[in-house]
């Protein structure tokens, strides 16, 4: 495990690939929906960019209070755990569970969005390509969380590479009179309707709400603290901080551009008034580095290239965080306990499995549209930063009495400072999410949360019930009074003569064979062969008019342990074993069906009696 912890420069593309991407469309949800108002809201956009500037910086110094306080992964859940009772723990982990579902097929999807501006031929297989994307990434992960880290920092890094170039040349260009202008800036947008007062109010909030798309997976650092080299809350805290001022650049700088080169996008195609014959809107990002380098120059394919790619990779965020957050549900015993194993590449490769399937099935159901899926996002994301802060205050709250020294009481007085501010702003952003974004396909969210948390207290009921089950006794486990063996036979070959004698050996109080006739001459030839051997075992034969074995064997057995409730009925299988995997296809399996109905039968024991049959020198041996 100590050989897996990640340096600073390597955990910033692992933990904070998802915040640093999603520069690439929080402008654009921004201008989509000021778009509904006409060009004449375009105006707005600096102030609500401003406004998310502001909530990201407060998230992250909070966050960073979060990572001092919780050194071995300070996650929402957790602290809510910790310090706000289960049912807060709860929630807070359903939200999140929904959000990195969504973290994965939003990204991939808006990084299809971007290779399909480049090579428009490629929209009819956008949910394809993005089912192929996470496919991918899902292997990666299941290598290793330092080995996938190493493959994640090239297009982070080439990313911020080209962000920087492209903000510059611009800013230089319109400096120096010659300001870049976007394909899209003769073109008008038509307004869908009038929108004053409270309206307009509504749309600017609305607006706001899209472009905290910037904020999502900055908890992911918190989660993942552990994971950094040592000191570990340090490191964790400092990378926090270099990713909130690359982010804030970068988010500056492409809205500064998007509105300098006039780039002009709306929801509805409809709106558009003017656009050439044949025009496919591109996304904004795409646009400004158009507008920057040229449609046709290298440096437009580099943004474009990098911005897919850091956009399918941010999905890694999420790849780090559900799998981590699964095995702290399952250890807690709120989901299924095999989640909270790691592979053998030290990773948790259910929960990267799981979290890949459910991704698939959301990109298809949407088919792969990112203004379609940023609707059901960042829901969960402000729930949980709500409760996460929340937590955070009542922990330093909690915390303050038991401090003596000036210095201490200060330093804490700051942290709570932090922590409440960030409790309010983010709840207030939680509420202005849902009311804007509630009719617009949020509800799904609304009614996933509850759904995940109804089936988290199911399962943990589940393992409650178990273990009060399982609980030894105080007297233990009486021996039975007498012990009924039963020896299952079908023919006189090997197998069933070394079940008989093994049921014998073990002097049960009573031996029986039981065979079911569902051949006349099959049983008359057994019962020849069983009198000829003179076989010292009783032989029953049970009748099968639907030629069934499983049926009247079950009876008889249940027949058995009514008559002497007390007693433990033996149950002896034969079976043979054969040697190549593909001839049990020549074989029937009533052996295996029949354990499988008398493991739900009480008072039964099952014994298998296998042979195994001579092996070719070239078969497989099991281990």
């Amino acid at each position: 495990m100590d050989e897996t912890l990640l340096p600073k420069w390597l955990a910033l593309p692992v933990f904070c690939s998802d915040p640093l991407s999603s520069n690439a469309y929080a402008t654009e949800e921004i201008l989509l929906v000021l778009s509904l108002g006409g060009l004449a809201l375009l105006h707005l956009s600096p102030w609500i960019a401003l406004a998310v500037v502001a909530l990201l910086a407060i998230v992250i110094l909070s966050y960073r209070e979060t990572c001092r306080a919780y050194p071995n992964g300070g996650g929402a859940y957790t602290v809510s755990r910790d310090n706000l009772g289960r049912n807060a723990a709860l929630v807070a982990a359903s939200a999140l569970l929904v959000d990195y579902v969504l973290t994965v097929a939003v990204s991939v999807a808006a990084g299809v969005s971007n290779i399909v501006s480049a090579f428009p031929s490629l929209g009819p297989h956008a949910v394809m390509l993005a089912a192929g994307f996470v496919a991918v990434l899902a292997l990666m992960n299941l290598r290793g969380v330092k080995e996938s880290g190493t493959y994640f920092a090239v297009p982070t890094y080439g990313f911020i590479a080209c962000m920087f170039v492209m903000i510059v040349v611009g800013m230089w260009s319109t400096a120096t009179g010659d300001a870049p202008r976007a394909e899209s800036a003769a073109i008008s947008v038509h307004a869908t309707g009038e929108y004053s007062g409270l309206l307009l109010a509504l749309l600017i909030l609305r607006a706001f709400a899209s472009g905290c798309t910037a904020l999502t997976g900055v908890e992911a650092v918190s989660n993942g603290v552990p994971s950094f080299r040592k000191p570990a809350s340090r490191n964790a805290a400092a990378t926090l901080a270099i990713m909130g001022g690359l982010t804030i650049v970068i988010f500056v700088g492409i809205t500064a551009l998007a509105l300098i080169t006039k780039v002009h996008v709306a929801a509805d195609p409809s709106q558009l008034v003017g656009a050439p014959d044949g025009y496919a809107q591109k996304t904004v990002i795409a646009q400004v580095a158009g507008a920057v380098f040229g449609l046709d120059s290298l440096g437009f394919y580099a943004v474009q290239a990098f911005t897919a790619a850091i956009l399918i990779m941010a999905a890694n965020t999420a790849f780090n965080g559900f799998p981590i957050l699964a095995s702290i549900l399952a250890k807690d015993g709120f989901l299924p306990r095999q989640m909270s194993r790691r592979g053998d590449r030290l990773v948790f490769s259910n929960g990267i499995v799981i979290l890949a399937g459910l991704s698939i099935g959301l990109l298809w159901v949407f088919d792969a549209s990112t203004t379609r899926l940023i609707q059901l996002y960042i829901i969960g994301v402000f729930a949980s930063f709500t409760l996460s802060q929340a937590g955070m205050v009542r922990h330093w709250l909690t915390l303050r009495p038991s401090l003596t020294e000036l210095s201490e009481k200060r330093r804490l007085l700051r942290s709570l400072g932090i922590n409440a501010l960030g409790a309010a702003t983010t709840m207030l952003v939680l509420v202005i999410v849902l009311v804007t974004k509630f009719t617009h396909g949020a509800w799904i969210v609304v009614i996933a949360m509850p759904l995940v948390f109804a089936m988290m207290t199911a399962v943990r009921r589940h393992y409650d019930r178990i273990a009060d089950e399982l609980a030894a006794s105080p007297g233990g486990v009486p021996l039975p009074s007498r012990v009924h063996a039963v020896v299952l036979v079908s023919n006189l070959q090997m197998p069933t003569l070394r079940a008989l004698a093994f049921a014998r050996a073990t002097e049960p109080s009573s031996l029986t064979a039981v065979t079911a006739r569902t051949s006349e001459e099959e049983t008359t030839a057994l019962v020849a062969a069983w009198e000829a051997r003179e076989i010292p075992v009783p032989l029953t034969i049970l009748d099968a008019p639907f030629r069934d074995l499983t049926h009247p064997v079950l009876s008889h057995i249940r027949r058995l342990h009514r008559e002497s409730p007390r007693d433990v009925v033996a149950v002896f299988i034969p079976e043979y074993v054969v040697g190549r995997w593909w001839e049990n296809l020549l074989h029937n399996q009533s052996a295996l069906r029949l354990k499988a109905r008398l493991l739900f039968e009480p008072g039964v024991m099952v014994t298998n009696v296998p042979w195994q049959l001579d092996r070719p020198p070239h078969a497989p041996v099991g281990r």
